[in-house]
């Protein structure tokens, strides 16, 4: 299954500045997801992070890889049909073994990978990998809580 901005849009809450994914290559429910974050000097973090080199923070390429495990949570395996993001909150509650190789730049394109170790109604745990070209740049285990917007 691949997800443009739009699809992307209905199941991830997030908007400008925050969204940080903008395409899914490759999604299989209960398994893995590939996305793209294409990196741009218009980024608004580039005006402080820094102005006489721009580099993305690391907490964002975290952030992004979390907003694609959101994505890939949402997809039921049992025929692809998505939760709905308006009834259904994502909480990033856990990050393991995060590790920086190399700085993300302007004009680079992070390939974010999403890896399942285990998945539940309330606890997912993932292992993310970022990378530019076919380096990998950021990695670390994330763990996030799925519960309704009521239990919010």
């Amino acid at each position: 299954m691949e997800l443009d901005i739009r699809r992307i849009m209905e199941h991830l809450p997030h908007r400008y500045p925050m969204l940080l994914v903008d395409r899914v290559l490759e999604l299989v429910p209960g398994e893995r997801i590939v996305a793209i974050k294409n990196v741009s000097i218009n980024e608004p973090f580039f005006q402080g992070h820094f102005p006489h080199l721009p580099v993305m923070p690391g907490v964002l390429i975290i952030e992004a890889l979390a907003q694609a495990a959101a994505i890939f949570s949402f997809a039921k395996p049992e025929g692809g049909t998505m939760l709905d993001s308006n009834t259904t909150a994502y909480y990033l509650v856990g990050i393991d073994d995060a590790r920086f190789r190399k700085p993300v730049v302007p004009g680079d394109q992070l390939r974010l990978e999403v890896t399942a170790l285990r998945i539940s109604k309330v606890m997912c745990k993932y292992e993310a990998k970022a990378y530019v070209k076919d380096e990998v740049v950021a990695e670390a285990k994330i763990m996030c809580a799925i519960r309704d917007i009521g239990e919010a």
